[in-house]
């Protein structure tokens, strides 16, 4: 059939089997062209198949030809529905891997469950021995409690008073006043039980306890921080609590893993064009601006160019850590002269200026290419096997 992009709100409802696969070979292209990084041979990504855990994966095995065991929650193909593109993704990326002659294994399953995670410990024990590197990069709206049964909830809204700020429509180019409301306790709890530390914890403690885990093991999880403008929202709003917690318990994995001489990190990464991002009020719009800004400057990157070079810091043992044993690979976002061009953009831009003061365009394009849509290179007026990749 042929496959065209189909919205609902913020959400693309088809993916583009051939352009999801083109998005992962630009990305294993770009890992070839940079070479080899002497580190992880063994390696577990939770949350594998979008963003900085696919990107994650595509190093790992790219960068460090090392074994990946790559976990994601994706949809396959059903009649004329598409599957999602997590799906087509780390299918494409396993079938180059093999392709190889490298070991890629894909579990799709709910990360958050037992009966994944027993999974997961299985077939590590059957193929891999033991793991290396634990990347944890997942990000959903729910999370069943694997104790109590009970399912939790994340949202994106502020903590105690309501926030009024701009914010971009990017379908529209349209600069719209937006205002978010405070989240109760109960929310706020619900966002740190999905997306806080507690699940990373989890995983950690049944990989150690299971003897999977290779003496000198790291564990990285992905955050963000980003500038004040969007505080309200993100840092000091529910997500932001759940990364507080998140970043808790790095040190507390990095207690756990002692006895073999393990380290847990969070990774402070660059705000990009994501599903999560996109989603997000005000963080589009900052988002735009400050491609603009990065990319007049020449220090632009994308998830593949973040991670490859976190990996490199890793390995090469060149961390860029902060006071709070962060890694910060958003040092370039975060870099004093970049704010100061977005912080002087902000307050002047409009529905009539944004394509001309932010990379409203570039927003717009790189939240289609998602989804595998708008990629050099690919006929999308061809009939496609939605399938497989």
């Amino acid at each position: 059939m042929i496959v065209e992009p189909k919205f609902r709100g913020f959400i693309c409802t088809t993916s583009h089997p051939i352009g999801c696969k083109k998005n992962v070979e630009n990305q294993i292209e770009y890992v070839k062209e940079n070479g080899k990084i002497e580190g992880a041979k063994r390696v577990l990504v939770l949350g594998a198949s979008t963003g900085y855990g696919l990107a994650s994966a595509i190093v790992a095995s790219e960068a460090c030809d090392a074994e990946v065991l790559g976990v994601s929650f994706e949809r396959e193909a059903k009649g004329k529905r598409t599957a999602s593109a997590g799906w087509y993704n780390i299918e494409s990326l396993k079938k180059f891997v093999e392709g190889e002659g490298k070991k890629f294994i894909s579990v799709n399953g709910d990360a958050f469950s037992n009966e994944v995670k027993s999974e997961v410990i299985d077939l590590i024990k059957e193929n891999m021995g033991k793991v290396d590197l634990v990347i944890y990069s997942l990000a959903a709206p729910k999370r069943k409690d694997p104790v109590s049964g009970e399912v939790y909830s994340s949202c994106l809204k502020t903590v105690g008073a309501p926030f009024t700020s701009k914010t971009l429509d990017f379908h529209t180019g349209e600069i719209q006043n937006i205002t978010i409301n405070p989240a109760t306790e109960e929310e706020i709890e619900g966002t740190r039980k999905v997306m806080g530390g507690e699940d990373w914890m989890l995983w950690i403690e049944a990989l150690k306890e299971a003897n999977v885990l290779e003496n000198g093991v790291k564990t990285i999880a992905y955050s963000y921080i980003g500038p004040e403008v969007t505080y309200p929202i993100y840092r000091e709003g529910t997500i932001g609590r759940a990364k507080n917690d998140l970043e808790k318990t790095a040190g507390e994995i990095t207690k756990v893993l002692k006895s073999l001489n393990g380290e847990g990190y969070i990774s402070v990464n660059k705000a990009l064009v994501t599903q999560a991002s996109s989603a997000i009020p005000i963080v589009s719009l900052y988002i735009s601006i400050l491609y603009k800004v990065m990319k007049e400057k020449g220090t632009h990157e994308g998830c593949i160019e973040q991670i490859y070079r976190m990996f490199k810091e890793l390995y090469e043992g060149n961390l860029n850590l902060d006071s709070e044993n962060r890694i910060r690979i958003d040092d370039l976002e975060m870099a004093e002269d970049v704010q100061k061009a977005i912080e002087e953009i902000w307050p002047q831009i409009t529905s009539e200026n944004v394509f001309e003061l932010s990379d409203a365009e570039d927003f717009k394009k790189e939240f289609f290419k998602l989804f595998g849509f708008g990629l050099e290179g690919v006929d999308y007026s061809e009939d496609v096997d939605i399938t497989t990749v």
